[in-house]
């Protein structure tokens, strides 16, 4: 889940790059380093930290050069040292690398008994020791790197330059998404079209197994088998402005402060306010007819996808299956003939949910992935994508992107329900307007901040924490423990309400805060009788209710907090919103990263 750039450029190269990877710092946050072309060979800066730190290293001894390759690192194999940062080189080649070369260490124990020196500890230096050992035998550099390509195995996206090629750039992909950016005398490329953006809107995305050749006249590409092959170019959509706080102290309370207008702007895609019905775009599967779903995703996507079960199979009553994917990518589940996967993902990059629409393809399966990013490879390679229009998210923590996600899975449950005619016209039209109300509700709940914040206080004091929820809030109480976990770092656990007496009620004591989402409803009254449960064994309960159901929580709970009174159907995206806010007081509270958690990088594009 590294970034990568590389640049061919008419000016200086070293600040495109740095600029370009703080458009990927969400990437990984570890250490960062650039190299250039120079007349004599290779320079390269490296440091370790974020990015900042090599920032600080080039204003002290600028790079010079025209081409280069520059990386920032979510640390996989080898800790995150200076030693160990990428560009990785050698006097004759400069390689960065996203990904896993899983057969590294055959590979280091070869070119070690021929002699091989290796200074890190990192996977990526085999590739480099290799292409380098066919550098030194005589190849050029194009048909060392096509040779050294055939030797890895892995997921991967690497850019390489080489000692005397001033003009050329070479890149490949397997598994890990890599752009190529075409501009006026000058080439690019980049993971991602963000990175790309303020360069270039001119885009061309390798497919699986692709390496291109690039210098500044364009770019040639080649599959796996070395074969010469076309890839559009296509004008990308990704805004080149940069992305700022504003007046915000992180990115992360930005981007909870713009839940509202993202909701708003999703909703409008698939609702019609008019009509009061869902419009939805064709799919690549009938809802009327699919025998089962199945729904899949990692993180806080996966927790999302958990709620459309719930709505999905209650609305619609399409039986569905909700797996995180990198338990389906190995489990090997049978698939129903003309059987159909919903895919949840943010970067549309998630090596594991990639891993699982594969699988699901290959068992027949029509793929449908919402994804918030368009040219994402997982938006191209599904049957159909459904957009969320949360913009760019550069909190590493999900938070707009889940409620856009939500919204989403919402609106395809009342539509699934219509086409199967298991909701009426009315019902659709109730459960539409509910939906449009959304986005005020969204602004109501910020505006409990300052009572959030008060909760916050308490709760940063606790080292374990569990979260409460039943039927649909369930998950959005693993949401809650999730983001807790996150970015305050405190040991926090989600659990179905009717679970606690089930084992979890052991670790009740004064210490433990029980944060509860019990809005009044159907399942009140049973989640209302667990919390007392946790109460009279001491526990410290915190609930988010509604003003129907604050009197009976008051009775016995230290914290409660009202929220609009909203449906059942609903209620999950709105309990998303001070779950997360929460969270965010409490890491600010503790002082930690906030929107760069330690360990943890935006876009997961390993295993």
């Amino acid at each position: 889940m590294c970034g990568i750039v590389g640049v061919i450029g008419r000016a200086a190269a070293a600040p495109l790059l740095l600029d370009a990877l703080r458009r990927l710092e969400y990437r990984g946050y570890d250490s960062a380093g650039i190299a250039t072309l120079v007349p004599d060979g290779i320079d390269r800066r490296r440091a370790e930290g974020k990015l900042g730190n090599l920032a600080a290293v080039l204003e002290r001894t600028p790079l010079n050069g025209t081409t280069g390759i520059g990386h920032t690192r979510w640390a996989t194999h080898g800790a995150p040292t200076e030693r160990n940062a990428h560009p990785h080189a050698t006097s004759r080649v400069a390689v960065v690398h996203n990904g896993i070369i899983e057969n590294h260490a055959e590979l280091r124990a070869e070119l070690e008994s021929e002699g091989a020196l290796f200074e890190t500890e990192t996977d990526t230096e085999t590739f480099v020791r290799l292409l380098d050992k066919h550098l030194a035998g005589g190849m050029a550099p194009v048909a060392a790197f096509a040779a050294t390509l055939k030797r890895v195995h892995g997921a991967f996206a690497i850019a390489a330059v080489f000692a005397g090629h001033p003009r050329l750039l070479l890149g490949a992909r397997q598994g890990a998404p890599l752009a190529v950016g075409f501009g006026e005398g000058e080439m690019f490329l980049g993971s991602d079209a963000l990175a790309l953006a303020p360069l270039t809107r001119r885009i061309a995305y390798l497919e699986e197994g692709d390496w291109v050749v690039i210098t500044e006249e364009g770019a040639n590409f080649f599959d796996a088998a070395d074969a010469p092959v076309q890839r559009a170019v296509v004008q990308t959509a990704v805004s080149g402005a940069a992305v700022g706080k504003g007046n915000y102290r992180h990115f992360m309370e930005k981007e909870l402060h713009e839940h509202p207008a993202v909701l708003g702007d999703t909703l409008r895609q698939y609702l019609d306010p008019g009509t009061l019905e869902v419009r939805l775009p064709r799919l690549p599967f009938d809802p009327a007819k699919v025998p089962r779903l199945t729904l899949t995703a990692c993180g806080s996507a996966f927790l999302a996808a958990h709620v459309g079960r719930y709505w999905i199979e209650k609305l619609a009553r399409i039986p569905c299956d909700a797996d995180v994917a990198s338990e389906l990518r190995y489990r090997d589940p049978p698939l129903p003939e003309g059987g159909a996967a919903i895919l949840v993902s943010q970067s549309g990059e998630t090596a594991d949910t990639m891993a699982a629409l594969k699988l699901l393809k290959e068992g027949g399966q029509k793929v449908l992935s919402i994804v918030n990013v368009p040219e994402s490879t997982m938006a191209r390679s599904s049957d159909a994508a459904l957009l969320t229009v949360a913009g760019p998210e550069v909190g590493v923590a999900s938070t707009k992107a889940f409620t856009a996600q939500l919204a989403v899975l919402a609106c395809l449950a009342v539509g699934f329900g219509r086409a199967r005619k298991q909701i009426s016209q009315v019902d659709e039209g109730r459960l539409t307007q509910a939906l449009l109300s959304v986005p005020s509700f969204a602004a109501e709940i910020l505006d409990r901040d300052a009572e959030i914040r008060a909760l916050a206080a308490e709760v940063a004091k606790a080292r374990d924490v569990l979260f409460l929820g039943r039927g649909s809030l369930f998950p959005i109480a693993l949401e809650g423990a999730l983001k807790l976990k996150e970015i305050s770092y405190i040991h926090a656990e989600g659990y179905a309400a009717g679970e606690m007496k089930h084992g979890p009620i052991a670790l009740i004591d004064s210490a433990v805060p029980v944060i509860a989402l019990c809005p009044s409803g159907p399942l009140f009254e049973k989640t209302c009788s667990n919390l007392q449960e946790a109460a009279a064994r001491g526990g410290r309960v915190m609930a988010f209710t509604d003003a129907q159901g604050a009197p009976a929580l008051r009775r016995f709970a230290e914290h409660v907090i009202e929220l609009p009174t909203v449906g059942a159907f609903s209620a999950p995206i709105l309990h998303a919103i001070p779950v997360q806010l929460l969270a965010y007081h409490v890491a600010v509270l503790k002082g930690t990263d906030v929107d760069q958690p330690r360990n943890l990088a935006k876009s997961v594009t390993v295993e």
